[in-house]
């Protein structure tokens, strides 16, 4: 299964835990995974514009997916 029908299913059975799980490692394994230190207020979000910007690129990916 790829990473997006897996998405797709885990959101679609929100109760599997094995899948969510698998979902999870998938997520792990990515390249392209970004890893950020956790926000201690949320005036530390303005340390990380790159960060925000993705979040609003991936959202609106996933809306234009949805539709």
């Amino acid at each position: 299964m790829t990473y997006q029908e897996l998405k797709s299913y885990v959101l679609s059975h929100r109760d599997d835990d094995d899948a969510f799980s698998a979902y999870v490692d998938k997520v792990n394994e990515r390249k392209d995974r970004v890893i950020y230190p956790p926000l201690k207020s949320l005036e530390d979000m303005e340390k990380y514009p790159e960060f925000i910007e993705q979040m609003r690129q991936h959202s609106r990916n996933n809306f234009r997916e949805n539709r």
